[in-house]
């Protein structure tokens, strides 16, 4: 197990360094400049490379530049906020993206299991049908519509939730964008939950594990549903780094100070460090997220970790 774990966090930093280098080639190539200012003459223009050090040699800025995000000194901001340093803008929206991403996944998690679980043991039952509708609606429907209807019933009719979120009520703020962003989870991880359980329920090793007497909730929790796992685990490890990540049109209708909204700020006033950085810990929280899940396969299905290993 270490020998596969060691393998898999070599294979993940050495993604991490390629994808440092991508966005420094990429921030080279973008067009225009972060100092666009017209009011700037060439002096002034030069002084501000020099003093952010954007005239020296690209193998130089390269490394001071792998160098500073590694160890989380992200530079500062050109026109966003000036001079502000980038950590800072970023650290009071990120843990808020996080907390409403991570409840929307757990709970689109959980909820998705149940009903797809539910929907395989009543295969073509009514009950086997409205969670297939559920699932149908969930991944057709936008965020953004439930967003909506929730803010609309819960919000405004109702008035169990605020409309717009509130850092002094931010569990009761969070509530609706949250389950607004886990409906498309919900729904694709019953729609994967039901039909793995399906196939595993019909396989050969199920029927001769009922002959040898196993039946009941170790025949469905340790045999069926763990052998479905990874292929449901593999669909989730994406939506979890997505959700994180915070959605920019439910950050809007919430008005959540969130990193999405930040990133598209950064965008349209061209502020390349900004944006490089949010997209670098885009990059770390997706390998971190697939390194775990390709540990929790070694976990799940030991034969995974052997065929790795070359045994």
């Amino acid at each position: 197990m270490k020998k596969y774990i060691t393998k898999r966090v070599l294979t993940s930093l050495f993604t991490l360094l390629v994808i440092l280098l991508v966005l420094f080639i990429l921030m080279q190539l973008m067009p225009g400049s972060p100092f666009n200012d017209e009011k700037l003459n060439d002096s002034q223009r030069a002084a501000l490379y020099a003093k952010y050090g954007l005239d020296q040699p690209i193998f130089i800025q390269f490394l001071n530049y792998v160098k500073n995000m590694l160890t989380g000194d992200f530079g500062v901001s050109y026109n966003i906020s000036k001079n502000t340093p980038i950590s800072q803008l970023i650290q009071t929206r990120l843990p808020i993206s996080i907390n409403i991403g991570g409840a929307a996944v757990a709970f689109g998690a959980i909820l998705g299991l149940i009903l797809g679980l539910i929907a395989a043991l009543k295969h073509d039952t009514w009950v086997d049908t409205l969670c297939t509708v559920i699932s149908v609606i969930g991944v057709s429907v936008p965020s953004y519509v439930f967003a909506l209807l929730l803010s609309y019933q819960f919000g405004f009719k109702f008035k169990w939730f605020p409309m717009l979120f509130d850092a002094r009520l931010a569990l009761k703020s969070s509530v609706l964008p949250s389950v607004s962003l886990s409906m498309f989870t919900l729904a694709s991880i019953a729609r994967f939950t039901r039909s793995e359980m399906l196939e595993v329920l019909g396989s050969d090793y199920m029927l001769l594990a009922e002959s040898k007497g196993i039946s009941g909730f170790s025949l469905i929790f340790r045999h069926a549903l763990r052998n479905a796992l990874i292929p449901i685990v593999t669909v989730l490890a994406p939506l979890i780094v997505d959700l994180m990540t915070g959605s920019l049109v439910v950050e809007k209708i919430f008005a959540i100070p969130g990193v999405g909204s930040l990133l598209v700020n950064a965008i349209q006033s061209n502020d390349y460090n900004v944006v490089i950085s949010l997209a670098f810990i885009y990059s770390a929280m997706y390998i971190a997220i697939m390194l775990a899940v390709d540990i929790l396969y070694g976990i799940i299905d030991p034969r995974i970790r052997l065929a790795k290993d070359g045994k």
